[in-house]
């Protein structure tokens, strides 16, 4: 526990709210920003492919940052560091707002991720830390409610306060939030005096950022540069090699201690276990939340706000799940719970498979409800069997690993995804209009505006299947990982005193 005597059990209500506030306007960052896109493309004066780094220079900067947080703990303490960040990441939203060009906004989201991505790992160890074991399962369903709501909300409350106001608001609503946040930190959490137990290495650091920065910006403009056949490709794709691998080198032949990477974590197969499922559900969540809405507006004529409200129920189906199996955890055997959870989201992705170009409100409600109900009952067992085995003094880089693994899952996904989209469609299409010519009596179009009314729609169903493909991709995803499901421990019952830490119960 990070402090002692009744205090924590006093002020553990208003930790709680104080760190959940933060975590939700950091989970909300991600994609609150996404629907506003064309709006700031105006104001800024920027081009379809220059705006689109308002949203790499986020992602890729978090991504840097996160690994840092067991060190920064370490060297200056849990408090210190939840206090920066928050104030950090208030202001930078703040510069954000501000900003009048393309440079000065895209400065500012690359701190707003820099100070952003402890925010996360930092809320998840602290609620492990304040919470005694058997409640550990209902406090990691208040994490996941606010890490797994904020993107799927993201989008609709970024699309009302830019329609209502303008985009500048959809970075000023983090300021009232973060001064919240920040004050029940400063109030309410108890400080502990910094270990400084580990040395800062900064060749590890290099070359783990190299590769996380090459990775991330290879997925995110992949597709855009059409792949390998751009040589900017080609450079990440080498620099993401070179870099792991000498980062690999590097931290297996370092002294404990004495590397960026604790690879002791990776000697708790619970852990390991966990960041290979946290990859799988960041990779199922993200992609699917991906393309959803561009299929209702691109293949249906969704208007953004109605797009949002009919995917914004899968967040009640992922909070009610949570809340239900928040009390479960430690009365049922955790793997039991995980498969229940994946097998129902693997339905939910089977009934999305199914999709036709006529679809109902209720067709997209429902599947989304019992998807946010499968990953709801994934998530909280998943973070309680991740972490039921790992001593708390490794809490702070467990947290912050677990993180980086499940936002680099769902930039994998949302890669994968879309690059599939655009090739199948194109395939689909190729095959649909082999034989569709103005010569083929059997096509009845006799003129080229008639022609290109046939092309329309066979691009439309073109891009359906190719949606349905994706579909039937996370689904086989998500049942593979089921079987792999016996990698995991249960949670020991009964523990010696020595290691009472390890176990859930």
């Amino acid at each position: 526990m990070s402090s002692g005597g009744s205090a924590p059990v006093l002020n553990r209500p208003m930790i709680t709210v104080s760190i959940m506030l933060a975590t939700v306007i950091q989970a909300l960052d991600g994609t609150i920003a996404n629907v506003a896109l064309p709006h700031m493309q105006g104001s800024l004066s920027a081009s379809q492919d220059q705006i689109t780094w308002v949203l790499t220079s986020f992602i890729v900067a978090a991504a840097i940052a996160t690994p840092l947080t067991g060190w920064l703990c370490d060297r200056f303490g849990l408090k210190n560091i939840f206090l920066v960040s928050v104030a950090g990441f208030t202001a930078a939203s703040v510069l954000c707002g501000l900003s009048q060009t393309l440079t000065e906004i895209v400065i500012a989201r690359m701190l707003q991720g820099v100070f952003g991505a402890a925010l996360v790992p930092l809320s998840q160890a602290t609620l492990l830390d304040i919470n005694p074991r058997e409640k550990h399962g209902s406090a990691m369903a208040v994490w996941g409610m606010g890490v797994m709501i904020g993107p799927i909300l993201g989008p609709t409350l970024g699309g009302w306060l830019t329609d209502s106001y303008n985009w500048r608001w959809v970075f000023f609503i983090n300021v009232p939030v973060g001064a919240i946040a920040f004050y029940g930190i400063w109030r309410y959490i108890h400080a502990v005096p910094a270990a400084r137990k580990m040395r800062f290495d900064m060749f590890g650091f290099v070359t783990l950022s190299l590769a996380i920065g090459a990775l991330q910006m290879l997925l995110d403009r992949g597709e855009q540069n059409d792949w390998f056949s751009s040589i900017e490709t080609w450079v990440e794709a080498i620099l993401l090699a070179f870099s792991f691998a000498w980062f690999v080198a590097h931290t297996w032949t370092s002294e404990p201690g004495k590397s960026f990477f604790d690879y002791r974590l990776l000697k708790n197969s619970n852990y390991v276990s966990g960041l290979l499922f946290i990859f799988i559900v960041g990779l199922v969540l993200f992609a699917t939340r991906a393309l959803t809405p561009t299929m209702l507006q691109g293949l249906m004529d969704y208007p953004a706000a109605v797009a949002g409200l009919v995917t914004a129920p899968s967040g009640l189906g992922t909070m009610f799940a949570m809340l239900m199996v928040g009390r479960l955890v430690g009365r049922v055997d955790l793997r039991l719970l995980l498969g229940i959870g994946f097998a129902i989201t693997a339905f939910s992705l089977w009934q999305m498979s199914r999709y036709t170009l006529v679809l109902s409100q209720s067709d997209i409600v429902w599947p989304g409800v019992i998807q946010g109900l499968g990953l709801g009952l994934v998530f909280v067992p998943l973070s309680a069997a991740t972490f039921a085995t790992l001593a708390p003094e490794m809490r702070a880089e467990g947290t912050a690993i677990y993180s980086l693994i499940r936002n680099i899952g769902s930039s994998i996904g949302i890669a994968l995804v879309q690059t599939l989209l655009v090739r199948n469609t194109a395939t689909v299409h190729a095959s649909l209009t082999e034989h569709i010519t103005i010569a083929n009596p059997a096509v009845g179009a006799t003129t080229q505006e008639a022609l290109a009314q046939i092309n329309n729609e066979i691009t439309r169903q073109a891009s359906m299947i190719a949606y349905v493909d994706d579909f039937w991709l996370m689904m086989l995803l998500t049942l593979a990982v089921i079987p792999l499901l016996l990698l995991v421990k249960p949670a020991a019952k009964h523990s010696a005193p020595a290691i009472d830490h390890a176990a859930m119960e």
